[in-house]
């Protein structure tokens, strides 16, 4: 515990004089270090876990949260019937999909199909970023639905025609040729993600499976779930359920992405820590100036009974409080910028008249932030340890000052 009287002494010696003129410009490059160094990791990982949790939200709203490979539909559709299966889940939809070549006057592109029926396609998240020409006709005969970034490459327009060619062929006079059909697009979606409108468009299931030979009783299940955040528990628990089947989710077909965001943003916490690092460090520089100067006091406090661990605690505290301040002047301004950080972006752009924050590259239009408790929680911790550690060594240094030799130079 510390006494009243080496709190008094502490923050005594805290108010530099105008002869501690150096001492208190350390003190004060200390504090704004410190400050800064916590306030920029907070934003950083404010904006890294908002980036992180926009794009889980883009991919998990138009994804399907877990898909199994059918084997056989009608044991299938009886394992979907476990009451596991209907508590987690908010739809159960049966798809299928392939690969085509789209061909457009002089325009050809790869492609990805996923074929839905009509009613179970309206239930998909998508279905609301959709633009219908007529909702009466959507999915009806061959047509087809395809992103806007796709329609904007290959200038493509409701009611335009284009032409699907399947990599499985069809047996003719000539000779077994890739099959061909006409589709009209009938609808352009907007999910938000420029690789998935570039390269993904939806049709009716049955024309997907005539198209590219898909046999109708394999097709695959669908689980969007209530809670698709707490995936790999759950992948697990359905697993079970479909011992035969195979099964992977939304987190498995962008793990790479997710392992990249979370090394850069563990690489990034370690980096901008070495901030908070060097500025505690300025703290033994001051605090060994501050012993050196209190030379005098220190050994007369000694010389009327002050005990060497009172002396350590007393300069302990010192940079102790430095460091606490500090640290909480930091997460103040951290979290502000955090929350106000598309407001600050824009009046940046605004008077630079450059982009921050280029939608094209980020796919988002918007600096996303979000801030994390853990996050500022751990961050203060480990600027209020690594400036607790800083101050011990001077505050050693100025216990075991000797008394008499101090006070006989003075």
């Amino acid at each position: 515990m510390i006494s009243k009287l080496e709190k008094k002494i502490a923050f005594r010696y805290l108010k530099t004089r105008k002869k501690d003129g150096f001492l208190n410009v350390i003190s004060t490059f200390s504090f704004i270090g410190i400050s800064l160094g916590v306030a920029v990791l907070i934003i950083v990982m404010s904006v890294m876990n908002g980036f992180r949790s926009e794009l889980v939200n883009k991919i998990i709203g138009f994804n399907s949260h877990i898909i199994i490979q059918s084997q056989n539909e009608e044991d299938e559709r009886s394992l979907l019937e476990s009451n596991y299966i209907k508590s987690i889940s908010k739809n159960i939809i049966f798809s299928n999909s392939g690969e085509v070549v789209l061909i457009n006057k002089n325009f050809t592109k790869g492609l990805s199909l996923r074929g839905y029926d009509t009613e179970d396609f309206k239930k998909l998240e998508i279905f609301k970023k959709i633009n219908h020409e007529n909702k009466k006709d959507f999915f009806e005969g061959k047509t087809i639905s395809i992103g806007k970034e796709l329609s904007f490459d290959l200038n493509l327009h409701i009611g335009d025609t284009v032409l699907l060619m399947s990599p499985t062929g069809e047996d003719t006079i000539i000779g077994n040729l890739p099959k061909q059909e006409n589709y009209k697009i009938t609808s352009i979606f907007d999910s938000g993600l420029i690789e998935f409108d570039q390269n993904v468009a939806f049709l009716n299931i049955d024309n997907l499976e005539g198209l590219l030979n898909l046999d109708s009783s394999k097709r695959n299940i669908e689980i969007y779930l209530n809670n698709p955040l707490d995936i790999e528990k759950t992948k697990l628990e359905v697993q079970k359920i479909f011992q035969n089947n195979f099964i992977y989710t939304w987190a498995d077909l962008n793990r790479s992405l997710f392992s990249a965001l979370k090394v850069e943003r563990n690489v990034m916490f370690i980096i901008l820590s070495l901030i908070i690092i060097v500025a505690a460090f300025n703290i033994i520089s001051g605090l060994t100036i501050l012993v050196k100067n209190k030379t005098k006091e220190i050994a007369i406090l000694k010389s009327i009974g002050v005990l060497n661990k009172s002396i350590t605690k007393i300069f302990f505290l010192i940079g102790f409080y430095i460091g606490t301040t500090a640290t909480i002047f930091g997460i103040t301004i951290g979290v502000l910028f955090s929350v106000y950080i598309e407001n600050i972006r824009t009046f940046l752009s605004d008077i630079f008249k450059i982009p921050l924050f280029p939608e094209e590259i980020y796919f988002l239009s918007k600096m996303p932030s979000e801030i994390n408790v853990k996050s500022i929680i751990i961050i203060s911790i480990c600027s209020i340890v690594v400036t607790s550690i800083v101050s011990i060594f001077p505050a050693l240094k100025a216990a075991k000052l000797d008394p008499i030799k101090a006070l006989k130079y003075e």
